[in-house]
């Protein structure tokens, strides 16, 4: 199935490539939820065995939430290991957003585990994008990694996917908000709900300083 679907064969290429480089056990990283104005930010860690086939796995981004959510459970099933990680709205406004992507993505590694339980290190984090903070473990920067290996396209599909479920209980508690639609990203009925509603407790203030600015008769 996977040379006859041409991404993710691409997407297998790059990293038997890096196993053909001497790595053998080795954990795409991705995070989901850095830009959206309420809710935690997620990270997923998986480690892939060589010649695994997940079809239709791609970068989240370029997939439907069905197909997303249809993935989330092959890629549990099939993966050697995976981890997620959390970070939640207090440390984001504590130590900014992108070192609480990092620490999701941290938590997430620190997690990585068998079907079995049994907790496991690889040998080299592929990190999607071009920051890599503070991991113990030897970590590889790819700029656009969801779309070009097949682990870290499987680590974007657990981010998002446990990223939008958080949303979507989010939604329960916080009905006025339409997170189950928007998923707290800032679409125009979600800033018609912040005029309506103002802010909960699980919206990002340091996200929302345009909007105060605004709503004070300053320029946004």
């Amino acid at each position: 199935m996977t040379k006859s679907d041409p991404v993710v064969h691409a997407l297998s290429a790059f990293d038997d490539a890096v196993r053909d480089g001497g790595v053998a056990v080795f954990a795409g990283v991705d995070e989901a939820g850095r830009g959206p104005l309420a809710g935690s930010v997620y990270a997923a860690a998986v480690i892939l065995g060589r010649g695994v086939e997940i079809p239709y796995l791609n970068d989240s981004k370029k997939l439907t939430e069905k197909r997303r959510e249809q993935l989330f459970d092959v890629i549990c099933d099939t993966a050697y290991a995976w981890g997620i990680g959390e970070a939640t709205v207090a440390e984001i406004e504590e130590i900014n957003i992108l070192n609480a992507a990092m620490l999701a993505m941290h938590r997430a590694v620190e997690s990585l585990h068998t079907k079995e339980g049994e907790l496991v290190v690889p040998e080299l984090l592929l990190i999607d994008g071009d920051k890599a903070r503070g991991f113990s473990l030897p970590t590889e920067c790819v700029i656009g990694g969801d779309a070009k290996s097949l682990s870290i396209a499987a680590a974007s599909v657990l981010a998002k996917v446990s990223r939008d479920r958080s949303m979507l209980a989010l939604a329960k508690e916080y009905p006025q908000y339409g997170f189950e639609k928007h998923k707290g990203y800032g679409t125009k009925a979600h800033y018609e709900a912040l005029d309506a509603y103002g802010v909960s407790p699980v919206h990002r203030p340091s996200f929302l300083k345009k909007y105060f600015a605004a709503r004070a008769g300053g320029r946004a």
